[in-house]
């Protein structure tokens, strides 16, 4: 690789560390190319970058960002997985395709600046997804909002269950 492409591979890896919000170091030692293959695709699925790139290169370019915690960990062939948006979904990803193959090795993740180990990581991924997460807040909000009316309609309704309960008296009586 000459000069001027590691500086732009650099400069491109940057900008992407900069966007980021989760990246995840992974060794991938005896994966063929069908399993590299079907992990980026179910990663892609999941809004996520799986990529493969020399250690060195990868140091240089987190040096300037929020992952510089990183370069103490890269040793031996190592893949990064950088996702933009939804930080559970990849390790969900990550974790069950760890499990069906041996040969993929998580080894440490940063997120808004904090290292993450193995059991930190299998945590996230044991997490609701985003949507779920959101949803169950919405219907939070519904649940609140459906209480007030329910409140503030109890008391005319109230009030009018006495006047009726008065008209009914005052029949009777006559």
């Amino acid at each position: 690789m000459d000069k001027q492409t590691k500086e732009k591979t650099i400069a491109e890896l940057q900008d992407k560390l900069q966007r980021a919000q989760l990246a995840i170091l992974a060794g991938y030692t005896g994966m063929n190319v069908g399993k590299i293959t079907a992990l980026r695709n179910e990663l892609r699925k999941a809004g996520t970058e799986f990529r493969v790139i020399k250690n060195t290169l990868f140091g240089i370019a987190a040096e300037k960002t929020d992952y510089a915690g990183l370069k103490g960990h890269l040793r031996g062939p190592l893949a990064v997985v950088l996702t933009y948006d939804d930080v559970v979904a990849p390790t969900k990803v990550l974790s069950e395709f760890a499990r069906k193959n041996a040969e993929l090795d998580v080894k440490v993740g940063m997120m808004g600046g904090k290292l993450l180990d193995r059991k930190q990581l299998e945590a996230l991924a044991t997490l609701p997804s985003k949507e779920l997460l959101l949803a169950k807040l919405l219907s939070v909000f519904v649940g609140v909002q459906a209480s007030m009316v329910q409140v503030l309609a109890a008391v005319p309704r109230s009030f009018v269950q006495v006047l009726n309960a008065y008209r009914e008296k005052k029949e009777k009586e006559n």
